[in-house]
């Protein structure tokens, strides 16, 4: 399969990407635009919240959610659990250690998945509800 592969590779810089040229300063600002992506605080506090419906860690949620294609804590990781800290003390989730693997896992508290149930019930209206989430 992998020879398949690389075949379809070769044969598509020959035929189909014979003809493109990206130059350093494109490819820079292609690279940049990537970086700067617009991701609001609402749309990931709902992807966080989304992902909470099961006991994640921090690391987890990271994971998780630069698989989602969410970026803006990639050079500060201290976001995430800023709004994990938040979500705590204002009774949206609550956190927990487990000694086994001396790991921090958040979970939903009632409150949390009401909140998340009404967010995506109102897709069309997610971020005046969720803004009521930050505002504390």
């Amino acid at each position: 399969m992998e020879n398949r592969l690389r075949n379809l590779k070769k044969a598509m810089d020959r035929k189909t990407f014979s003809e493109l040229n990206f130059s350093e300063e494109h490819r820079k600002n292609i690279l940049e635009k990537i970086k700067r992506q617009d991701e609001s605080e609402e749309t990931i506090l709902l992807a966080v919240m989304q992902l909470l419906a099961q006991d994640r860690t921090g690391f987890e949620l990271t994971k998780l959610l630069r698989g989602r294609g969410i970026q803006k804590f990639e050079e500060n990781e201290g976001f995430l659990y800023t709004l994990l800290h938040r979500l705590e003390q204002t009774g949206y989730l609550q956190s927990s250690w487990c000694l086994e693997t001396e790991a921090k896992y958040y979970q939903l508290t009632d409150k949390g998945r009401k909140a998340l149930r009404k967010a995506e019930k109102k897709q069309s209206k997610k971020q005046f509800v969720l803004k009521e989430l930050l505002e504390w």
